[in-house]
């Protein structure tokens, strides 16, 4: 009985889509009686004001053929690496923690040394730093125990984590 009734409905609801589909698009075909008088029942009134005719109210200026810009446009790949060739030494560590890293653009730099569960230990680092190649050198003066950690470098969006062991 059930099945019955919605077999029978779906097929009423399909018989009254087309005929509403047929109506419509009767309806609308009877306005083009001309490939120009459809045209105008498509076309937005016209406005007083000249800057809305177009949708575009900005005026670019005009291009000057023979001139030459001077002005320097960097333009970032996106498959170009903010951070890259992340070097940790000595490892094992003993005294002093160096690292050497590259920026290909202007950006924020924090390095950070974070425990074998992720916890951060030590902030070494926080500004803001010059592209191109850079060093640091950290001096832990017993300031972390035998075993093993993760330093953690992040420039922009961007991050290097790198294992170290340090060995008192």
């Amino acid at each position: 009985m059930r099945r019955t009734f919605t077999y029978n409905n779906s097929w009423i609801v399909i018989i009254a889509i087309a005929i509403f589909l047929n109506f419509a698009f009767s309806d609308a075909m009877s306005y083009q009686k001309t490939d120009t008088s459809y045209l105008h029942i498509l076309k937005p009134k016209s406005t007083k004001n000249t800057y809305l005719k177009n949708g575009l109210h900005l005026v670019l200026p005009p291009i000057r053929p023979a001139v030459i810009s001077t002005t320097k446009v960097s333009v970032a790949k996106p498959d170009d690496k903010l951070l890259s060739n992340v070097q940790v030494y000595p490892n094992p560590v003993t005294d002093q923690i160096n690292l050497k890293y590259d920026l290909s653009r202007y950006s924020s730099v924090t390095i950070k040394i974070m425990d074998f569960l992720g916890n951060d230990i030590i902030t070494l680092y926080s500004q803001r730093v010059d592209p191109g190649e850079k060093t640091f050198s950290y001096a832990l003066n017993n300031k972390l125990t035998r075993g093993f950690y993760f330093i953690r470098i992040v420039a922009g969006t961007e991050s290097v984590i790198k294992r170290i062991s340090v060995v008192l």
